[in-house]
């Protein structure tokens, strides 16, 4: 199995190896503008923020020191993935579920408390030269972190699809969000038998063969993971994918995020924090 993955590889066009993003790091606070649940999940946290770290890119993360609250303390910072971030009205959005001492007692937050927050870190997502047409195909959570490539797609006039996954429609997520940044958004779900393997198979090589696709784009799902690299080989697609892990310090320096990859015949490991949380999508390897 892995022998004929390295070699299909061999078949996506080429590219240079993304070097970390080295975007000023702040650690400031934020005041919270609202922090709902939207639904029986997830939260949407809204952040008044100062324009220095607005200067993000999509597949980016904030490290956030969540409150002493309810009784907890929590002691690490947690990552976020940048859900939105906008400079014209000084806000940064993040969604989140509560799994946890840390995001529970981020899920009693109110409005006008303050937050710190450290970012953002990471290397992001990469839209090359040329490209017009991309496909974003991700389930729960994982669709929140690919929002912003919406937001930037939509800046410079490119065409994005979003096939959006959940266990059920009412569990879907960022589907206005996706639609109000212009994307095509195709909605699968288990509870209606949509979202298997070979349902998305055919949804995918249908928009291949009718527009074409210039990059795949994923998030956090072992299954669409191999379902993109297989598709990405044989179609000569390349794509990235962001990768979760837990995290203490967030900056590279603990070591606590590594991942094994895939590159040059070889497999290496590099922090999710530091080089990532986007990597090349035919080197992730699943967990």
């Amino acid at each position: 199995m892995e022998h004929s993955l390295t070699n299909a590889t061999a078949r996506v066009p080429a590219k240079s190896r993304l070097k970390p993003d080295t975007f000023p790091i702040h650690d400031v606070t934020c005041t919270v503008k609202s922090n709902e649940q939207i639904n029986g999940e997830y939260y949407l946290l809204i952040l008044s923020a100062p324009s220095e770290i607005l200067d993000c890119r999509p597949g980016q993360f904030f490290h956030l020191l969540c409150p002493s609250k309810g009784g907890g303390n929590p002691f690490f910072r947690r990552p976020m993935s940048i859900y939105g971030y906008f400079p014209a009205s000084g806000e940064l959005h993040f969604l989140y579920k509560v799994v946890g001492e840390g995001t529970r007692a981020m899920a009693q937050l109110e409005t006008g408390e303050g937050l710190k927050v450290l970012g953002p870190l990471g290397t992001g997502f990469t839209i090359q030269d040329g490209w017009q047409n991309l496909l974003v195909v991700a389930r729960g959570v994982g669709l929140a972190t690919l929002t912003p490539l919406a937001q930037e797609a939509l800046q410079r006039g490119l065409n994005l699809t979003a096939i959006c996954s959940a266990r059920s429609p009412e569990m879907l997520m960022s589907v206005d969000r996706f639609r109000e940044l212009g994307a095509n958004v195709i909605l699968v779900t288990d509870s209606e038998g949509s979202s298997g393997v070979e349902n998305l198979e055919r949804m995918i090589e249908a928009q291949i063969a009718q527009s074409g696709i210039d990059a795949f784009y994923t998030c956090g799902s072992n299954r669409l993971l191999k379902l993109l690299q297989r598709l990405g080989a044989q179609h000569g697609i390349p794509g990235e994918i962001a990768l979760e892990q837990q995290m203490a310090c967030g900056i590279g320096m603990c070591q606590c995020c590594v991942r094994s990859l895939r590159r040059g015949g070889k497999i290496i490991h590099e922090r999710v924090c530091k080089e990532g949380p986007v990597f090349d999508l035919q080197e992730a390897m699943e967990w």
